[in-house]
C-alpha cells in the first residue's frame, strides 16, 4: 500500500501543487499530467541513490541546495533515499565508506548513481583518490550495480574545465569511460537544478528517463538553442549589437554575440528557465552566454571569441533600424513624381482589366492546348 511521503507534508499543498505543474512543464508534457507527476511525488516508494565527487567545485550540489519557492532541497531528499553523498552526509572516513557499501549490496541493480566531476584518468588516476581508491576505481566500481547514471554538471558529463587544453590529468566525462552505461548529461556550469529535479520526476512517473539527445541530455532541456528564446534576439535580427562593454548599445540591452555570446550555438533553456528564481541569467544581466552545456565551447574558447554562425548580419531587404539624417533621404520632388507615374501606371492597368472577358469563347476554350513542336519540325 502505497503511502504519502513526507514530501506533501514538508511543503505547503499549495506550493507542492505548483511546484509539480511547473515541472510539468519543464518536462514538456501536457498540463493533464500534473496530476499524475503529482502521484509519483507522493509515492513512498523512494528510489535510492547514490552521490559521488570527483573533481569538481561543488557548485553543482550548491545550486541543487540553495533553490527555493519551493526549496529543491527538500523536494529531492524527499523524492529520493540519498544514502551517500560527501558534503551532506554527518559520517566521514570509514563510517561514511561502509554506509556507501552496505547501500550497493541491499539495493544493487536498483540504485542511481549521481556523478558531480570528471575522472582523471592520467597516471592510472591517482590525481583524486577518495577512501584509498582512485576517481576511476571508485566509478567503475559503483556503477556496475546501478541501474543508470545521472551525470550532474559539465565535468562529469563533458570533462568541463578539468578537461581543457592540455588536460595534464586526463580528465574526462562519464560517458567516454563508461560508454555502454545508461547515462543521462545534465549539464551546465551549473545546471539548473530543476533540470535534474524534473528528470528525477519524469522517471517517477514514467517509470522510464525522459527522451535523449546525441550528447545524452534530456530533450526537454536542452532541445533548442538559447538564442531561440533570448530576451535579445530581437536587436540580432535587427542587426543591433554592443561592440564593447559598457557602450551604448551594451546600455540599450542590444545583442551580445560581438561580445562572444555563445548563444546561437549552446543547447539549453537558460533563457527560459532561467536562475536564483529571480528570473535573471547572464544575458539578462549583460554577460555573454558562455556556452557551458556543450563539451566543445566551455574552456574550449575564450569568452571573447565569437560563435561561428552562418550570418550573423540581418537579412538586407530589412528597413534601417537607425534614424535617417535629414538631408540623407531621397528628394520630396523625386518621390512625388514617382508615386504619380506609379497610380497612373495601376489605373491604366484596373482600366484595361475591366475590358477583358472574363473567360474565354466556347470555340476558343474547345481549342486542344498547342503541342510545343512546329509544323517545320513535322515537315522535316
Amino acid at each position: 500500500m502505497k503511502t504519502t511521503s513526507r514530501l506533501a507534508e514538508n511543503l505547503p499543498r499549495r506550493d507542492f501543487i505548483k511546484a509539480c505543474v511547473k515541472a510539468t512543464a519543464l518536462m514538456g508534457l501536457p498540463a493533464s499530467l500534473s496530476s499524475r507527476v503529482e502521484a509519483a511525488a507522493q509515492t513512498a516508494a523512494r528510489p535510492t541513490v547514490i552521490w559521488l565527487h570527483f573533481q569538481e567545485c561543488t557548485g553543482c550540489s550548491e545550486s541543487v541546495l540553495r533553490s527555493s519557492h519551493p526549496s529543491v532541497s527538500e523536494l529531492v531528499l524527499d523524492l529520493i533515499s540519498l544514502d551517500y553523498h560527501e558534503t551532506l552526509m554527518a559520517g566521514a572516513g570509514l563510517q561514511a565508506e561502509e554506509a556507501l557499501h552496505a547501500s550497493m549490496e541491499a539495493n544493487r541493480g536498483k540504485y542511481f548513481l549521481v556523478v558531480e566531476g570528471a575522472v582523471p584518468t592520467a597516471m592510472d588516476g591517482i590525481f583524486c583518490m577518495i577512501g584509498g581508491k582512485t576517481a576511476l576505481a571508485s566509478l567503475r566500481e559503483v556503477a556496475e550495480g546501478a541501474a543508470a547514471i545521472l551525470c550532474i554538471g559539465t565535468c562529469s558529463s563533458f570533462g568541463g574545465i578539468q578537461a581543457a587544453p592540455p588536460n595534464p590529468t586526463g580528465a574526462r566525462g562519464v560517458s567516454e569511460i563508461l560508454p555502454d552505461k545508461a547515462i543521462i548529461n545534465i549539464p551546465g556550469c551549473p545546471p539548473s537544478p530543476y533540470n535534474f529535479l524534473s528528470t528525477i520526476l519524469y522517471y517517477l512517473t514514467f517509470n522510464r528517463f525522459p527522451e535523449l539527445d546525441a550528447l545524452r541530455r534530456p530533450k526537454f532541456a536542452y532541445g533548442r538553442r538559447i538564442h531561440e528564446h533570448c530576451e535579445r534576439r530581437p536587436h540580432f535580427d535587427a542587426g543591433r549589437f554592443a561592440s564593447e562593454y559598457g557602450d551604448e548599445g551594451h546600455a540599450a540591452g542590444y545583442c551580445l554575440y560581438k561580445l562572444g555570446c555563445k548563444g546561437p550555438v549552446t543547447y539549453a533553456n537558460c533563457s527560459v528557465q532561467r536562475f536564483n528564481d529571480a528570473g535573471v541569467w547572464p544575458v539578462s544581466i549583460g554577460h555573454p552566454c558562455i556556452g557551458c552545456t556543450e563539451p566543445d565551447v566551455m574552456f574550449h574558447q575564450t569568452v571573447a571569441q565569437k560563435a561561428q554562425i552562418e550570418d550573423p548580419t540581418p537579412f538586407a531587404g530589412f528597413p534601417s533600424t537607425e534614424p535617417t539624417p535629414k538631408g540623407s533621404g531621397p528628394d520630396p520632388l523625386t518621390v512625388g513624381v514617382l508615386g504619380l507615374f506609379a497610380g497612373a501606371g495601376i489605373g491604366a492597368g484596373a482600366m484595361l482589366a475591366r475590358k477583358l472577358p472574363n473567360r474565354l469563347d466556347p470555340e476558343q476554350q474547345a481549342e486542344p492546348h498547342p503541342t510545343t513542336k512546329s509544323d517545320d519540325a513535322d515537315e522535316t
